[in-house]
């Protein structure tokens, strides 16, 4: 059922229209849709395999992936998803917040041994080095306390440090809140997207081309999301996000932190049994 749904969100996501990322309307970055589309049905079957530890989902996902596709095309979704599919089994199928919290809780430094070996093997754009905790060293910490060292620069990692807040006080509420106004949940996912790249500098554009660049695309966004917000119909706002869309590729801009988080949030409301798409 995890995995099953687990790809659901992946495919959602891919569905909508996400200006500077890969999706349904544009590929992007020498990457194609196809790929991602395979990497979500490479990577399922490891993310929902209740036999499996988190960093174990994460590791063997992130392989099966390259083995795949030969990119990193899910880092950042594998890391967000694995933690959530395993809570979610932990708690009888059934998602909430406290089973997440005990699986973030119980993560072990062979977990976070795994993670450092997926995340290598991805080897995502701008990763460097720091002084503790490297992830080119082998780990000494468990993976919430590697997460934490992080959070300050990452943004996935600060959902492990956080509980998840950004994906369940943000995310998860501004779909429910634009699927009900708009009645399309492709559009609302959209906004999922938009409003994270407004609120949030996103780490992918921040360790790529630096503080800077990821502020003058955040204000960018801000624009497009308060335009976007205030229509009643949010296809009529389609030709501008696609210019926008141009524009970013054009500088090879990819908000990837963002989708991901976009990932996460529909994953969640796919096991609440909520429809993403």
């Amino acid at each position: 059922m995890s995995s099953q749904l687990y790809q659901s969100a992946c495919l959602a996501e891919l569905a909508a229209l996400k200006p500077g990322n890969v999706h349904a309307m544009a590929d992007g970055h020498g990457m194609t849709v196809e790929q991602f589309v395979k990497s979500a049905e490479l990577s399922a079957p490891y993310i929902g395999d209740e036999k499996l530890s988190v960093g174990q989902r994460i590791l063997q996902a992130a392989q099966a992936t390259w083995q795949g596709v030969g990119c990193n095309t899910n880092l950042g979704i594998l890391l967000l998803c694995a933690p959530i599919a395993h809570a979610y089994q932990a708690a009888g199928n059934q998602f909430n917040t406290e089973s997440l919290r005990q699986t973030l809780q119980q993560l072990s430094v062979q977990d976070a041994i795994e993670s450092y070996q997926a995340i290598c093997l991805m080897n995502p754009a701008g990763l460097g080095h720091v002084s503790q905790q490297d992830v080119h060293q082998t780990p000494t910490v468990t993976l919430l306390e590697a997460m934490k060292l992080a959070s300050h620069q990452d943004r996935v990692a600060r959902q492990y440090a956080e509980g998840y807040r950004d994906v369940l006080d943000v995310g998860v509420p501004i779909f429910k809140r634009y699927a009900q106004k708009w009645e399309r949940p492709g559009w609302a996912v959209s906004a999922i997207f938009l409003n994270f790249l407004s609120e949030y500098l996103d780490s992918h554009i921040l360790r790529k081309f630096g503080d800077d660049q990821a502020r003058l695309i955040k204000q960018e966004d801000i624009q497009h999301r308060d335009a976007f917000f205030a229509l009643d119909n949010p296809k009529t706002y389609f030709k501008t996000l696609m210019n926008w869309e141009v524009d970013l590729k054009n500088r090879g801009i990819n908000p990837g932190t963002s989708a991901d988080l976009t990932v996460a949030c529909l994953f969640i409301l796919a096991l609440l049994g909520e429809q993403v798409k």
